[in-house]
């Protein structure tokens, strides 16, 4: 039989049907496939959505995808976005529509679903010890020609480790040296020379090809813009340095990587200044979180502020909520919690309240905590909110709002539900 295409598979998802499994949809939608109730184009407030219900905004989420793609191409940077902030195959394809190379990833699983969908170019920016998940992405190597995947490796033990699983597979594995972004940092090798033994190794190795260097640098201590560039120029060194040496013989082109979402402008600028090299150089940024961008983390960190003649992204999520208790004139609870909103760095921000079809700004309002199904609402003498409101809470770092809602309305301005994107975490 053969292989479902990945315009195929996600053809697919607008099949599958509306249930239980999906919170905030329509009740009366149950049994519909997401492509009939999408085609129906429910409003957003008066479709019979439940609350709680996160909604994506169709408009900010492409200007988010367009601001992008020009970055990158401005830059002369290639563009694998990481796709573990959303998991959600419709939209991994909307940013190689935009001018992605292709899709950066953390896990095997995460792999797996990419490659459900028809993606053709995975960076895992992660090591991969697993002898399972290592030959079943040998697997897919040796399947399709056309399928690449590069990944980290920082050990001499991940080389061993590596090679005893790819054992007698056809295809060598593309790796990079990842390189620690400092001494307490998270994953990658320390210093200089113990890349240099890596690399070692992995030359040592028919399974394994090496193809690059890479990094991540939001894992910089105590980061600022001097200490990331400090860092980045360091990865370049490391890369000129491999090339030097001949580390690279026999590939077609070399990989130098980074790009988290804080600090991109950094990596345009010093990437900018790579050296000619004896091969074509692949300079890849891996920002994610940019697709909804956000409306506390990001917002503060973005290099956007920073360079603001670049352009501007738009928070694209708002999780709107109901006010169900209001016990005294200072307090409110709405019913969307732990389960519902990203909290892991910041609070949910009230932004709007929303009343017999009226919305005007959350005045006087603030979130003070989350219960696993609640918001704690703190409020003022101005503000003006009762039992049934509805209330648009606004969202801090997107890697945790996609994993709490396995299909979110896509709505445009005016409230219409134009479609539904499914996450698989």
């Amino acid at each position: 039989m053969a292989r479902e295409t990945g315009t195929e598979a996600l053809a697919r998802l607008a099949g599958e049907r509306v249930d239980h499994r999906f919170k905030g949809l329509p009740p009366d939608a149950d049994g519909l496939t997401v492509g009939e109730l999408a085609a129906q184009r429910r409003n957003l407030f008066t479709g019979g959505f439940t609350t709680p219900v996160l909604a994506l905004s169709a408009e900010r989420l492409e200007h988010n995808l367009r601001l992008m793609e020009t970055y990158a191409t401005r830059h002369g940077l290639a563009f694998a976005p990481h796709g573990k902030t959303t998991m959600a195959p419709q939209l991994f394809q909307r940013q190689i529509d935009h001018g992605a190379w292709g899709i950066t990833l953390a896990v095997p699983h995460q792999v797996r679903v990419a490659r459900a969908y028809g993606v053709q170019r995975v960076f895992l920016a992660n090591e991969l010890v697993d002898p399972a998940a290592l030959r079943r992405l040998a697997a897919e190597l040796s399947a399709d020609p056309d399928f690449r995947l590069v990944c980290y490796v920082d050990s001499v033990r991940g080389v061993e480790l590596m090679d005893a699983a790819l054992h007698g597979t056809a295809r060598p594995l593309d790796v990079v040296v990842e390189l620690a972004a400092g001494e307490d940092a998270r994953t990658g090798v320390r210093t200089e020379a113990e890349c240099a033994a890596v690399a070692d190794a992995v030359a040592g190795v028919p399974t394994l090809r090496l193809v690059g260097v890479a990094g991540y640098e939001g894992e910089v201590p105590r980061a600022d813009p001097e200490r990331v560039r400090a860092w980045l120029r360091r990865l370049v060194a490391l890369a000129v340095d491999f090339d030097k040496a001949g580390r690279f013989a026999g590939v077609d082109e070399i990989v130098v990587s980074a790009g988290g979402s804080a600090w991109f402008d950094a990596v345009a600028d010093v990437f900018a200044d790579i050296p000619e090299l004896s091969l074509p150089v692949l300079k890849l940024l891996r920002s994610g979180a940019y697709v909804s961008h956000d409306d506390g983390h990001y917002r503060r960190l973005t290099p956007f502020n920073r360079v603001p003649e670049e352009g501007a992204l738009e928070p694209a999520f708002r999780l709107w909520t109901q006010v169900v208790s209001r016990p005294s004139p200072d307090q409110a609870f709405v019913n969307a919690g732990k389960r519902d909103a990203a909290y892991d760095l910041d609070l949910p921000f009230a932004q709007v309240i929303r009343r017999d079809g009226t919305e005007r700004p959350a005045t006087g309002v603030s979130v003070t905590a989350l219960s696993d199904q609640h918001a704690w609402l703190r409020t003022t003498a101005e503000a003006d909110l009762e039992v049934g409101d509805w209330v648009g809470l606004g969202l801090s770092h997107p890697c945790t709002s996609f994993d709490k809602w396995q299909l979110i309305p896509l709505v445009r301005a005016d409230g219409t539900v134009v479609d539904y994107i499914r996450t698989f975490f």
